[in-house]
């Protein structure tokens, strides 16, 4: 059961970041964006990460993308001003083709890989926000404060840039 799960979540994750590079249409690309986090969210779930699977849920699907969909319906942006991607799909296609050896390699490590018959979490406490927060406030604090300036200082320098083309 868990394992066609996982099958099926990942294939909507799959189908929906595909969706959220092809599609001509803002709107539905974002949309598609946002299969594609609940998808990830549902695989945290089944990892038993339970803090990981409500952080996606609530920063990711609802704040982020909402804040996505809420740019997309204020700017107004139309197809016709959309930019002219001619080779989308041959340059997508490349690609795919170029990352078969990755994927390749990656398949043949988790083949050599042991078998272990039980993936159950052996760490006490695993995804526990008392684990994330010591480990985060103790040996992460400065990246972690410098990541909040730098996501304020983008904050001033969008609002400051948009202020600019209002005058012009």
């Amino acid at each position: 059961m868990i394992d066609s799960l996982f099958l099926i979540l990942s294939l909507f994750a799959l189908l929906g970041a595909i969706g959220m590079i092809s599609l001509e249409n803002t709107m539905h690309s974002a949309l598609s964006f946002v299969v594609s986090i609940m998808s990830i969210a549902g695989l945290y779930a089944l990892l038993n990460a339970s803090f990981l699977f409500m952080v996606q849920i609530i920063v990711y699907a609802g704040a982020i993308i909402v804040l996505i969909l809420f740019m997309i319906m204020f700017l107004n942006i139309r197809q016709e001003h959309a930019p002219k991607e001619p080779n989308k799909f041959p340059t997508m296609l490349v690609v795919a083709i170029v990352l078969i050896p990755v994927n390749y390699l990656i398949f043949e490590a988790f083949s050599k890989m042991p078998h272990i018959e039980d993936f159950s979490v052996k760490i006490d406490g695993f995804g526990d926000i008392k684990m994330l927060g010591v480990e985060l406030f103790n040996r992460w604090l400065l990246p972690f404060e410098a990541i909040s300036i730098l996501l304020l200082v983008a904050l001033i320098g969008s609002v400051v840039l948009a202020r600019k083309k209002e005058r012009e």
